[in-house]
C-alpha cells in the first residue's frame, strides 16, 4: 500500500475482505471485493449493497447568517429550503466553473451541515471562509472526524430496522432528501436516531445510485461494528459488500455525475443537472444573486454535456483521448465518463432494467454501456456517435435518460 494515500476506519476491513483497492481521491479505496463489479452492481438492484463513503467530508456552517453565507456560495436558492431537508447544487468560483459539488443539510434556521467530495473538506471550507466577510458565521471542517456508509437498494430499510432503535418512527414521515437524527449529541438534531447500542446517527434518505436508500453518518469509532452489523442482518436477502467499481457503473447508469470528471473546471452549464441552477419560470435567469453568476449569464463557451448510452456492454476509457464523433466522422468532443450499467437492455428500440414490468422471460438483460459526453455542438436524443480511442471504438446514441425504473424517489413504505 502506498503510505501516503488517506485511509477510512473500514480499510483493514477491506483488506481483509480481500478488496482490490486503489487511489481514489487520496484515499486507499476498495474498488471491488471477490463478488467481483458485476455482482455488487446487481445487488444493489436486486436487493442491496453498501458503501464506504468515509473519504468523503462534512463541514458545519453555524450562526446568524449561515443562510446568507451558503445562499451565495451555492447555486440553489436555499429560501425553501426547511429543517430537515437536504439539496443537492454545486460551489462555483467567479468564472463559472464548479470548484465541487455538494449535498447541503439544514437542521435550523442557523445550522447547516455540507457535505463534499474526497479531498475537498479543506477547499470549500476555505472558499466559504474567504466569502464570509462580515457575516456572523462559523464554520467547522469536519474531515476525519465523521465517518459514513451508504446502504442502496430495496431491502435497505428493512435490513436497518435490525440495527436502529424504533425503526416505525424514524422511517414514519421520510421522504426522497430528508434527515434525521445527528452523529453528534452536542449537535442541532431533527429527532433522534439511534443504533441499538445508542450510538448517534444521522440517517438521510439519498445515495449516488439512483436506488431507493440512505447514507449515514457516524463517529469514526462506530462504523465498523454497523458494518459488520448491517452485513448479518442483510445476510439473509443477500446484502453485499460493493467497492468503488459498482459505485460508479450505479452512478452512471442513474445520469448522476462525478466531481472533477463530469463537471469540472469549465462552465456549469448546458448539462443534465440544470436543476442545481436557481433559473426563474421562464429561464431568462436566476431567483438569487451567487458565485459565478455573471459568468453563466454571460457565457459564450458553446460545450454541451449529455448522457449517452452504447449498444452493448462493450464501453471504451474515458478521458480526452477518447473522441466523440459525429455521423460524418467528424470529432467533435470526448468522453467524460464510460461505465457499463449490468442492469439494463436494449428492447424495441428502448433502454429497459431490470426493474422493468411485464418484461418477456424471453429478455436477457446483458447490460449496457453509458455515461457522458462533452461535445462542442448541441445533439438531440436519439443522435447517433461513435465513441473512438486508438483502435477501439464502440456506437452510442443520445439519450434523455439512461437505467428506467429508478426506486430513489419512490415512497418509503414500498419499501417496508
Amino acid at each position: 500500500m502506498n503510505t501516503t494515500l488517506k485511509t477510512t476506519p473500514l480499510n483493514q476491513w477491506h483488506r481483509n475482505a480481500g478488496a482490490n483497492m486503489a487511489d481514489f481521491g487520496g484515499f486507499d479505496m476498495p474498488l471491488w471485493y471477490e463478488t467481483g463489479v458485476k455482482t455488487e452492481h446487481l445487488s444493489v438492484l436486486t436487493s442491496a449493497g453498501i458503501f464506504d463513503t468515509s473519504h468523503m467530508a462534512c463541514i458545519t456552517v453555524t450562526g446568524k447568517d449561515s443562510f446568507s453565507l451558503l445562499n451565495y456560495c451555492f447555486t440553489r436558492d436555499l429560501a425553501s429550503l426547511v429543517a430537515g431537508r437536504c439539496i443537492y447544487g454545486a460551489f462555483l468560483n467567479e468564472k463559472g466553473h464548479s470548484i465541487d459539488d455538494a449535498i447541503i443539510y439544514k437542521f435550523n434556521d442557523s445550522d447547516f451541515m455540507v457535505c463534499v467530495n474526497a479531498g475537498m473538506g479543506g477547499t470549500i471550507a476555505g472558499h466559504l471562509q474567504a466569502n464570509k466577510n462580515e457575516l456572523e458565521t462559523e464554520i467547522s471542517d469536519l474531515t476525519a472526524k465523521v465517518a459514513k456508509m451508504d446502504i442502496q437498494g430495496k431491502n435497505a430499510a428493512r435490513i436497518l430496522s435490525k440495527v436502529i432503535k424504533d425503526p416505525e418512527h424514524v422511517f414514519s414521515k421520510m421522504p426522497y432528501f430528508s434527515f434525521k437524527g445527528s452523529f453528534d449529541d452536542n449537535l442541532p438534531c431533527i429527532e433522534q436516531v439511534r443504533l441499538l447500542d445508542d450510538t448517534p446517527v444521522l440517517l438521510s434518505r439519498s445515495g449516488y445510485t439512483g436506488e431507493f436508500g440512505f447514507e449515514i453518518f457516524l463517529s469514526p469509532d462506530a462504523i465498523v461494528k454497523l458494518w459488520e452489523d448491517i452485513l448479518e442482518a442483510g445476510k439473509d436477502v443477500g446484502i453485499t459488500a460493493c467497492g468503488l467499481g459498482a459505485r460508479d457503473s450505479l452512478r452512471a447508469g442513474a445520469c448522476l455525475p462525478l466531481s472533477h470528471q463530469d463537471v469540472g473546471d469549465w462552465i456549469f452549464l448546458n448539462h443534465p443537472w440544470d436543476f442545481a441552477l436557481p433559473y426563474n419560470q421562464d429561464r431568462s435567469g436566476f431567483t438569487k444573486d451567487f458565485i459565478g453568476r455573471d459568468a453563466l449569464l454571460n457565457n459564450s463557451n458553446g460545450t454541451y454535456i449529455y448522457p449517452f448510452a452504447g449498444e452493448n456492454l462493450r464501453k471504451v476509457p474515458a478521458g480526452k483521448e477518447t473522441q466523440v464523433l459525429d455521423t460524418n466522422e467528424k470529432a467533435v468532443g470526448h468522453v467524460l465518463t464510460c461505465a457499463t450499467d449490468m442492469g439494463i437492455s436494449w428492447h424495441d428500440n428502448a433502454i429497459v432494467s431490470i426493474a422493468t414490468k411485464g418484461l418477456s422471460q424471453d429478455i436477457k438483460i446483458k447490460g449496457v454501456s453509458c455515461g457522458f459526453v462533452m461535445v462542442t455542438q448541441q445533439l438531440d436524443p436519439g443522435c447517433k456517435l461513435v465513441l473512438k480511442e486508438g483502435r477501439r471504438a464502440i456506437k452510442a446514441t443520445i439519450v434523455s435518460d439512461i437505467r428506467p425504473d429508478r426506486t430513489a424517489r419512490k415512497k418509503l413504505s414500498n419499501f417496508i
